[in-house]
């Protein structure tokens, strides 16, 4: 895999002026684990945010797919960030929604780095303990949903037990993450967790399956004077409309349920909301706890997730770990959150 420290801050000025960008030399590296992320400085004032992809995380294709969701909502003005288009190079055209050669590819020492340019957008954290807030969210997101039911993903995946639960777990056994002394624990516990949560799906095989955002966590949504926007789709994927609202919530279900109830005011004058979806609310938390723990275990070999996350792989992690995964069959166990 072509090493990130291949992206000297030289190469990245020569890439946006490949790309049809005239830089001024400075830049700044923004925080992104999956990614290398950079704000530009360009000559005639304006800054753009440039986005190297991880090699070999996605195809061309599922780049392309999320590209085509955003201009899809910036186009019905759902406040998004979208791609730029980027200058041809070397003949071929370089969109960002047609057929390849599609992405600017550029090769630093011979390894080749894809990478988007976008508009700078700053913002803040959303109050959600503000209830016009959290309706302002819900009428945001199911704008989004709008638009993301009026096409489907045919590359990028689908949120489910196989991809999110069954594959994760698979990696962490076959890497050296857990310590001997915690595996059997951690192994019986997931696998029990993992089968309330393939009970669940299956009886929600009918709830409905659109274009997410797919990491809608807080962290994700930046809020302006003029409302929330989202600034990166890098795990959109398919998935139940729950996915996108159920990291809005904290406390104990009471508390989730009411906010839930003010997020679905706004979200239902745009989409509706299939009740039945409540259900997923746990199972899909407790997919998230074993796809993260894989997530860790996939990046290890990359310099700055040791830095990070040094507590990883300890007995300490995954005895809290199994713990949580108790925890959430517990949950799994409750009647849904009901709402009044």
């Amino acid at each position: 895999m072509p090493h990130y420290a291949a992206l000297r801050p030289e190469s990245v000025l020569d890439a946006l002026a490949a790309a049809g960008f005239d830089p001024d030399g400075r830049l700044l590296q923004l925080n992104s684990y999956e990614n290398r992320v950079f704000q530009v400085f360009l000559e005639d004032g304006a800054v753009v945010v440039a986005k190297f992809y991880r090699p070999e995380r996605w195809s061309d294709a599922q780049i392309l797919e999320e590209h085509a969701l955003a201009l899809d909502l910036a186009a019905a003005d759902v406040p998004v960030v979208a791609p730029l288009p980027l200058q041809p190079r070397n003949d071929h055209p370089l969109t960002l929604h047609g057929e390849p050669p599609t992405l600017a590819t550029i090769h630093f020492d011979g390894e080749p780095f894809r990478f988007s340019v976008s508009p700078r957008r700053a913002g803040r954290a959303p109050d959600l303990e503000d209830p016009m807030v959290l309706q302002w969210l819900g009428r945001f997101l199911g704008r989004l949903h709008a638009v993301g039911a009026q096409a489907t993903f045919k590359h990028r995946r689908t949120l489910d037990v196989a991809t999110f639960g069954e594959a994760a777990r698979q990696r962490l056994l076959d890497g050296d993450f857990i310590p001997p002394d915690q595996l059997p624990a951690w192994r019986s516990t997931c696998d029990a967790a993992l089968a309330a949560v393939r009970e669940v799906f299956e009886g929600a095989s009918a709830v409905r399956r659109l274009r997410l955002h797919g990491d809608c966590h807080p962290g994700n949504i930046l809020w302006r004077d003029e409302g929330p926007h989202v600034v990166d789709l890098d795990d959109a994927c398919t998935g139940p409309a729950v996915q996108d609202l159920w990291m809005l919530l904290s406390g104990e279900p009471p508390a989730m349920a009411a906010q839930l109830g003010q997020i679905l005011q706004g979200y239902r004058l745009f989409m509706p909301f299939d009740m039945r979806e409540l259900a997923l609310i746990e199972p899909l938390r407790t997919l998230r706890m074993i796809h993260h723990s894989a997530w860790l275990a996939e990046r290890w070999s990359d310099p700055a997730f040791p830095a990070a996350f040094p507590f990883f792989g300890t007995a300490a992690y995954w005895s809290q770990q199994t713990s949580q995964l108790r925890e959430q069959l517990a949950a799994m166990a409750e009647p849904p959150l009901e709402l009044y």
